[in-house]
């Protein structure tokens, strides 16, 4: 929509024409809408949260969150598979030794508590660490280095 005129008026009388002039070719072909259903209902839901303020984001934001997702859905970018690669591509720029770690965490599943509203989320994620194997020493830990204060120098 482009705004011809100077007036408010007449920006708002161009976006209703262009609006008009394109129901018929919408009502003739029916799949000219830009998402397909299931994105559309999952844009409904989102839209029915920023509705409710359930989504613990300001109303206009969570608008404009919902409707690039809607766009981004039917370009075929918002789909499972991109998800992953995306989670595994944030560990490939970790050195060597902690990209599994990282791999895990992101593979594991995560309890979360609390909301962006009530001040903060916790996340959890719990990976469990193998037992040494019987007859091998368990690694030690180090213990943290405690100064031993220097004996005093005899006294003559």
């Amino acid at each position: 929509m482009y705004t011809i005129l100077g007036t408010t008026g007449g920006a708002i009388a161009l976006g209703l024409a262009s609006a008009w002039m394109t129901l018929p070719a919408q009502a003739a072909d029916p799949s000219a809408n830009s998402a397909p259903r299931p994105a559309q209902s999952a844009y409904d839901r989102e839209v029915a949260r920023c509705n409710s303020g359930t989504s613990g984001q300001d109303k206009a934001t969570c608008l404009r969150e919902a409707g690039a997702a809607r766009q981004e859905s039917g370009r075929g970018r918002l789909n499972e598979p991109a998800y992953e690669t995306n989670a595994t591509r944030r560990c490939d720029s970790l050195p060597a030794g902690q990209r599994q770690d990282c791999v895990t965490q992101m593979n594991a599943p995560t309890s979360t508590q609390g909301s962006v509203q009530g001040g903060g989320v916790m996340r959890e994620t719990v990976i469990p660490v193998p037992a040494a194997t019987p007859g091998t020493p368990a690694t030690p830990v180090p213990s943290p280095a405690v100064p031993v204060p220097a004996a005093p120098a005899p006294v003559r």
